[in-house]
């Protein structure tokens, strides 16, 4: 590589910054000098292989909600993703190997339930493989496992039980057309040297060809070990490595290590992502380039492939794009899609990386990256460039030889800085080299490809609106759903399948499949399995459903479910519990499965393998169980005002349901006026009138003012009127001081607010409560730990 660099335009840069240093001071960041690169694009010059852009679908449930999707829209999501030429055209999709236990968001059900029964038509992953596959006949997959039924190595692992339990899973694949080309061992949770080498014994001997990933953990240290272990180096082919730039960090170093690469393995960042879809797409414009230049890694693995899941799971917003409802058929395509697709359009696995023509402009990562590949036929090429932390436009000049081709140039690029969805993927003007020369203006966050391949595009599909999902709401699970899952429930540990109906019942009806606690990924103090659905906005309802005791235990209606804690640890939900023997009560957990006895008692004993209406009651703050239409108690509690609706059983027994309904309770009051502070003369207002994103909320005088006007309905407030910017806790945060902002009501639960008996205004998501901080109206609201005695934390709902 050749950098030629205008020393008489940067020396004079420096020198003016430092006369500007000396007057103004040093308080203000400094921009960096314009570069000029120079980039020789040799085709006879080496590098490794290319390996792919990919993404991941599990750890979590994360495409749960995509199959419920209504068509077309269903179908155009999926294009976004897979088609070649289309968005994301993603490369490698890796797969999760169900295990009935909870993996992030959600729980994937297991192909196995139990040792004696395969079922190859479980979960949604087989279909969603199937769509990818139709679309590019050439995506590579992977196999992945994050938990596994606890009938395997009774709880452990890393056991011949586990191998064959992947060898069942394999010949489910193998019945859905499907080529299984890698597969790794026990997500994040370290390696077991014997476990890979029994793995990859029992893949030769059963004809398979299928590569070994690992360790799928954090940092290199299995490099180490195959280095001094032949077996071990023979068994594994290739290295993979999780978030090696950092975890939800800028990605802006992304290391492998000395004895990784010398290994001669291929080494991938096979997880990455864990960030928004629109505010993360700068990291991974920078790690896609990044992994290569730093750590001679060939791979690229998103986590998670899209976000179909519900707004109250902790991981909601992650992915190429958004799809969480799927009643209204609304998506949103995410800058990560096009952040992606300057790679992954404009490459194919196979190609090579060309060393000398990746780096960093002007040698300096705060100007941004560069990597130049070529087909395998060493004919066309393409050079991917980002510019995320520049602040100066700079230069490029590429030269191409090396038998390359020196024909038209295609130049495509994202401002990534940009919120509008027209400045996403754009193809500009072609360039024509001269003698294989050419150069090229930089604008600082943006994503460039200068490629001589062709066959790229921007997908025009667009997205309906969104719209609640309304009630009433029934489900009898006789009507045939998308998969064995009924629509719209998301399970978050064990697995609810539609099955026919027990107790002498005919039909359909939905059972609890996982007979025993499974091995776990997530470390959560209440493992039990449940179910949820639904709107979030949902205030006033009765659920209702059938029913029955396979076993003896408790099941549980939920309601107003609202935020989930991080790895399923804790969920703002009611539970309605009853148990065979009759015993009742009306619980709260929190989000640190912390669980409150609001009021119980006994029934009649239900006994089992016969058939019972529970029905939960949830009415502004009175909450009432019934069971077979006698009313058992009621209670009043004001910590929740809003949320889904759920089953549940508190041990892994196989009772089963029927018959789910919500219908809808009495409006609660709405109202527009003053939210006033118990603080002098004061009310909740937003800063300067305004109301944009992210707009400060402070305690202001009270004035009557436009920006004074809140809007009061279904636990939110709203700035102006029912489809005003709601008040927001920055960032979902849950810790004391967490700003409060303006935002678009997503129905998130930090955007629902829960008055208390007591004056203060509790958040729903986090438990804390607005508050004036130190009772200083100049400064921006925060939430903080609720104290009924502070001034600066009781307010008036108009």
């Amino acid at each position: 590589m050749t950098w030629t660099i205008k020393w008489r335009p940067v020396l004079f840069a420096a020198l003016l910054a430092l006369l500007i240093g000396a007057v103004t001071g040093w308080g203000a960041p400094r921009a960096h000098a314009a570069t000029s690169t120079s980039i020789t694009v040799d085709g006879t010059q080496s590098g490794r292989t290319f390996d792919g852009i990919g993404a991941i679908s599990g750890g979590g449930g994360n495409s749960r909600l995509l199959i419920d999707y209504p068509e077309p829209q269903r179908s155009r999501i999926l294009d976004y993703l897979f088609k070649p030429g289309y968005g994301a055209s993603l490369q490698f999709l890796k797969l999760e190997v169900g295990g009935d236990t909870n993996s992030t968001d959600g729980a994937e059900p297991s192909h196995m339930h139990t040792r004696d029964k395969v079922d190859c038509h479980t979960g949604y992953e087989w279909w969603l493989a199937e769509q990818a596959k139709a679309r590019n006949p050439h995506i590579k997959f992977q196999a992945l496992s994050w938990g596994a039924p606890g009938w395997t190595g009774n709880g452990n692992f890393w056991s011949q039980d586990t191998i064959d339990y992947l060898m069942s899973w394999f010949g489910c694949a193998k019945k859905h057309g499907l080529t299984i080309d890698y597969v790794g061992g026990w997500n994040e949770r370290g390696w077991d040297a014997d476990w890979f080498k029994k793995l990859k014994s029992t893949l030769v001997a059963k004809g398979y060809r299928t590569k070994v990933v690992a360790s799928e953990s954090f940092g290199w240290d299995i490099a180490d070990a195959m280095a001094k272990d032949g077996e071990l180096n023979d068994a594994i082919d290739v290295i993979g490595s999780h978030y090696p730039c950092g975890y939800q960090s800028a990605f802006t170093s992304c290391p492998s290590s000395d004895v990784a690469q010398a290994s001669g393995k291929p080494l991938w960042a096979s997880e990455n992502g864990s960030l928004d879809t629109d505010g993360g797409a700068k990291a991974v414009a920078r790690a896609i380039n990044r992994d290569y230049i730093d750590g001679r890694m060939t791979a690229y693995v998103n986590w998670p492939v899209i976000a179909a899941l519900y707004p109250n799971l902790s991981f909601s917003t992650d992915g190429m794009s958004i799809a969480n409802q799927p009643w209204s058929g609304a998506y949103h395509i995410g800058a990560t899609t096009w952040v992606t697709a300057h790679t992954a359009q404009f490459t194919r696995p196979g190609w090579r990386y060309i060393d000398a023509a990746s780096g960093y402009l002007g040698g300096d990562r705060s100007n941004g990256s560069y990597v130049s590949l070529r087909s395998r036929d060493g004919g066309d090429y393409s050079t991917v460039i980002e510019t995320m932390d520049a602040t100066a436009e700079q230069t490029v000049n590429l030269t191409v030889r090396g038998g390359l081709s020196t024909g038209r140039v295609h130049v495509w690029s994202t401002d990534v800085a940009s919120s509008g969805t027209d400045d996403d993927f754009v193809r500009g003007a072609d360039i024509t080299p001269v003698g294989g020369r050419y150069a090229l203006t930089l604008k600082p966050g943006h994503v460039y490809t200068l490629t001589t391949t062709a066959g790229q595009g921007k997908g025009t599909a667009t997205s309906p609106e969104k719209a609640a999902l309304d009630l009433p709401y029934s489900d009898d699970f006789d009507k045939p759903a998308a998969s064995k899952s009924p629509r719209y429930f998301t399970d978050m540990n064990g697995a609810f399948e539609t099955k026919a109906c027990a107790g002498g019942r005919s039909g359909t009806c939905l059972r609890q499949m996982a007979p025993t606690s499974p091995i776990r990924w997530t470390d959560e103090p209440y493992n039990a399995p449940y179910t949820f659905m639904g709107d979030g906005s949902w205030t006033n309802y009765t659920v209702t459903a059938d029913a029955l005791f396979s076993e003896k235990g408790t099941v549980e209606l939920l309601g107003r479910v609202g935020q989930q804690g991080r790895n399923n640890n804790g969920l703002n939900a009611y539970h309605l519990r009853v148990s065979n023997n009759g015993a009742w009560s009306i619980d709260k957990s929190d989000t640190t499965w912390k669980f409150t006895k609001l009021t119980g008692g006994r029934t009649d004993t239900l006994g089992l393998n016969k058939w019972h209406k529970v029905a939960f009651t949830l009415q502004d703050t009175k909450l009432t169980a019934s069971v077979d239409g006698k009313e058992l108690g009621s209670v009043t509690d004001y910590s929740l005002s809003s949320g889904q609706a759920g089953l549940g059983v508190t041990g892994y027994q196989t009772q089963q349901f029927d018959n789910f309904a919500l219908t809808p309770g009495a409006p609660s009051p709405q109202h527009l006026g003053a939210v006033t502070s118990a603080l002098t003369d004061t009310c909740l207002a937003a800063e300067s009138g305004a109301d944009s994103d992210g707009t400060r909320v402070l305690a202001g005088t009270c004035d009557d003012s436009a920006g004074q006007q809140w809007w009061w309905g279904n636990g939110q407030l709203r700035l102006g009127s029912s489809t005003g910017k709601c008040l927001d806790v920055t960032g979902a945060g849950t810790e004391n001081g967490s700003p409060v902002e303006l935002w678009s009501c997503n129905g998130g639960g930090n955007q629902k607010w829960v008055p208390q008996p007591d004056g203060t205004l509790q958040g729903q998501a986090s438990g804390r409560c607005l508050a004036v901080p130190g009772s200083d109206t100049s400064k921006q609201l925060v939430i903080q730990d609720c104290d009924a005695t502070a001034a600066n934390q009781r307010w008036a709902i108009p």
